[in-house]
């Protein structure tokens, strides 16, 4: 079975992780937490980063760092992996939806200003897939309406725009570092942001309200959403072959569109003024059941695929019945292919001859996916 994604740990995770043990720094201390913080924020351009046990409590705990909760309401793209909305409900907030850009997949900035009411305190740009979203739209109208801007990277390590890194135009911006992620740390999470006074509010809350100079005092009501020694060991050791990761997926995504360049399909692609780092390379079947035969097809041949997510809206803690007729066309056709940096070419190859065996095949008898 070749998989949609799995860990490159080509580095020095296992030295790292052993000295940990060795020095029985085991929990939420140790200096591997300090230099993944460090290392991070010289990576991506950012001033400041506090390290979190995984990329759901990094949202939560920025939602809360901007004082967000009843009665406000948090612009969000459907089009997300439903950690997106759900920590905005955790906080207390309210989700407002919007749709999707047909050319990039990401939040729609027209559907945004369509969607700003009084209530409305922040606006979650999800950068979708390794792509960014229209960052300069997004910060004009933060700006113009005096709103909060969260930047959703959880996919986006290695992504640009304009030449900087996402997660550093916005108030405050979460990454996670999941198994499947371009650099994983097992479980793991990093809150960041330009703002020192938010970040001494996020670094506050994650570590129980503690007080910085009195033992064992807590002032307010905080949360342990610390990263463990471990995790951020595995962190550093990611970081630093975070080059050669990135790349890789690169020439991955260049297989892929040699491979497929002449099939009726839609593959998600880099604009002008981005870099993708192709988190995941996805693709776009024409209709539905197209989709359906292609994840069947590979299924069959030892291929895992993943579909697009489901628009949040369509979900049942959150279905009101309201159409985002992009975002619900991106989610019944899209398809992501394995993009994992230890990919060879052969292994693509293997996945599009299989993808143009299906087109060129005059009578498919293959069943839908199920």
């Amino acid at each position: 079975m070749i998989p949609v994604y799995q860990p490159y740990l080509t580095g020095k995770e296992k030295e790292y992780v052993a000295s940990c043990f060795d020095s029985t720094w085991i929990s939420s201390r140790g200096e591997f937490v300090s230099r993944f913080e460090a290392e991070f924020e010289k990576f991506t351009g950012v001033r400041h980063a506090t390290s979190v046990c995984n990329g759901t409590v990094a949202l939560h705990l920025a939602m809360m760092a901007l004082g967000l909760g009843p009665g406000d309401e948090v612009i969000v793209p459907t089009l997300t992996y439903v950690a997106s909305v759900n920590t905005v409900v955790q906080a207390g907030a309210t989700p407002v939806f919007v749709d999707s850009l047909r050319s990039t997949w990401q939040i729609d900035p027209k559907d945004v200003q369509r969607k700003i009411t009084p209530r409305t305190k922040a606006v979650m740009a999800v950068h979708l897939y390794g792509a960014p979203c229209d960052m300069t739209s997004l910060t004009e109208l933060c700006e113009q309406h005096g709103l909060f801007l969260i930047e959703d990277c959880a996919e986006a390590f290695g992504t640009l725009y304009r030449g900087k890194h996402v997660g550093t135009f916005g108030d405050i911006a979460t990454f996670s570092f999941f198994g499947n992620k371009t650099i994983t740390t097992g479980e793991g999470g990093m809150v960041v942001t330009n703002n020192s006074e938010l970040f001494t509010k996020a670094y506050h809350l994650k570590t129980q309200g503690v007080s910085p100079t009195r033992e064992y005092w807590h002032d307010t009501i905080g949360y342990n959403y610390r990263m463990t020694n471990i995790c951020a060991a595995i962190g550093v050791a990611q970081l630093e072959h975070a080059g050669q990761i990135l790349s890789k997926k690169r020439l991955v995504a260049e297989w892929y569109d040699e491979e497929l360049a002449d099939l009726p399909l839609t593959r998600h692609q880099e604009f002008e003024n981005m870099r993708h780092s192709w988190w995941m390379y996805s693709i776009l079947a024409r209709d539905p059941d197209e989709c359906s035969r292609l994840r069947n097809t590979l299924r069959l041949a030892g291929v895992e695929t993943r579909p697009l997510f489901h628009p949040v809206h369509l979900l049942p803690p959150y279905f009101s019945g309201l159409s985002f007729p992009v975002a619900e066309s991106l989610s019944s056709r899209g398809i992501n292919l394995p993009s994992y940096p230890g990919l060879e070419r052969r292994d693509v190859k293997m996945i599009c001859q299989t993808i143009r065996a299906q087109y060129d095949a005059s009578d498919s008898k293959i069943v839908p996916f199920r």
